[in-house]
């Protein structure tokens, strides 16, 4: 495998640019314990509750949510999330939500990526989590001869995983500064980072069938990322547990499926004769269309509110 970038083929089609990411559904062994964390580690809404199933997000949407099965257990070297991501509306909310970690002793990971600034943590189950906030105008960060490489707006070279500034970003937060408010309106998933079997089958997934664009692949990493519309990644997939990793067991705890918000009906149309005609099973649930992705991650095609 060389280090490059996969070719687009002149008839591929490319999915809405409209299209973003809308929630995430998790298998969780403890719904109490996971409700806890969520609501006061990093100040989600608990939009609703029905028994064994709960929704969590902001005061508009789900963002998150939870159903607990008896008996799950973590499992290793496996396919599934690595991380999903909650980007905020400003650098001053992401100021509040990191401050609100270090407050509570929560370990995470500040990292700056020039083009976003962010922080890594995992919840109670072994979730991993990432928080950002959007930068652009301190540089872009892109794959480059199949690595990454960050471009400084200032002309200072990066490779885009230094340590984030917390000085410079607490800076951002006045004495009156609350951190133990819910997050804000605007807050949304932002994207998803998944552990595939192989890269080559996954971008043929999500950019040969459903329309992704490639935004950049590193054969050198072991990854690649995919977007509608141009933003720098919708869904980053890596092969870091392994080329042929299987899937998780049933009885494992972790990601059930993430969904696609799709722009309109058309496009949701579109998208199904697509899935037809490539023989991809899916099955027709009344919020969309359910499917797997040929590492089993789940996704749910469905239509934005």
């Amino acid at each position: 495998m060389t280090d490059s970038l996969p070719a687009a083929s002149p008839d591929t089609h490319s999915i809405h640019p409209a299209t973003r990411l809308g929630l995430v559904t998790l298998l969780v062994s403890n719904l109490d314990d996971q409700l806890a964390f969520y609501q006061r580690a990093l100040g989600f809404h608990l939009r609703w509750r029905d028994g064994n199933r709960a929704g969590l997000g902001t005061p508009e949407n789900d963002l998150l949510q939870l159903e607990q099965q008896p008996g799950l257990k973590r499992y290793q070297g496996t396919t599934g999330l690595y991380h999903f991501a909650i980007v905020f509306p400003t650098r001053r909310d992401l100021a509040r939500a990191v401050a609100r970690l270090f407050v509570l002793k929560i370990t995470n990971h500040p990292t700056d990526h020039i083009n976003t600034k962010t922080t890594y943590l995992d919840d109670p189950e072994g979730n991993g989590i990432e928080l950002y906030a959007e930068s652009p105008e301190d540089g872009t960060l892109v794959f480059e001869n199949g690595t990454f490489s960050a471009h400084r707006t200032d002309g200072v070279p990066s490779d885009g995983r230094e340590p984030l500034d917390l000085e410079a970003l607490f800076a951002l937060l006045t004495p009156a500064d609350r951190l133990d408010l819910p997050i804000p309106t605007g807050t949304r998933l932002g994207h998803i980072h998944l552990h595939v079997r192989d890269i080559q089958e996954a971008l043929d997934f999500y950019h040969g069938l459903l329309g992704f664009d490639i935004m950049g692949a590193s054969p050198r990493f072991r990854m690649a990322f995919v977007s509608a519309g141009g933003y720098h990644h919708h869904i980053g997939l890596n092969t870091w547990q392994g080329v042929g990793a299987p899937q998780p067991p049933a009885d494992a705890v972790g990601l059930r499926y993430f969904s696609i918000l799709l722009p309109d009906t058309q496009t949701l149309a579109q998208l199904t004769q697509r899935l037809l005609a490539a023989g991809q099973p899916f099955n027709q649930l009344p919020a969309g269309l359910l499917l797997h992705d040929p590492s089993e991650n789940g996704l749910l095609l469905t239509i934005a509110p």
